[in-house]
């Protein structure tokens, strides 16, 4: 059973959301699903949920305070990491730290880290197990 079986973000302006993450979760492998006051992506049993927020004045979320801090997806490769890196760059992403090696987790572990338009940060992460850490 996985951990999660979805993840709702609300999101000031669903249509700006809608076209900086389609290009993201399509390439991690997801399918779209629109609805009227919504919009998902699903990968298996998992699902990722975008909703119109309903109090649209509280401007974007900060990093660093309570609640939201980032979602972390597990990618097969380093290059992934670099792809999807640029493919969110493309959308309207801003990076928050370019594809690197992150020795204070561990030698093997490479990321980057990007930002919407309304503070909700993602992480693409490549983590292979020790006795398999080849590029």
């Amino acid at each position: 059973m996985p951990l999660f079986d979805h993840l709702g973000i609300s999101v000031d302006d669903l249509p700006r959301s809608i076209a900086q993450f389609d290009p993201v979760m399509q390439a991690l492998g997801c399918t779209r699903q629109d609805a009227d006051d919504s919009v998902s992506w699903y990968k298996g049993e998992e699902e990722l949920i975008l909703f119109p927020a309903r109090e649209t004045s509280g401007g974007p979320h900060r990093h660093g305070r309570v609640g939201w801090q980032h979602l972390a997806f597990a990618v097969d490769s380093r290059a992934e990491v670099d792809s999807l890196h640029a493919i969110a760059l493309g959308a309207g992403w801003t990076a928050v730290r370019e594809p690197k090696l992150y020795p204070r987790f561990n030698d093997r572990y490479y990321a980057s880290f990007i930002e919407d338009d309304n503070g909700i940060r993602i992480e693409f992460m490549y983590n292979p197990p020790r006795e398999s850490s080849a590029n």
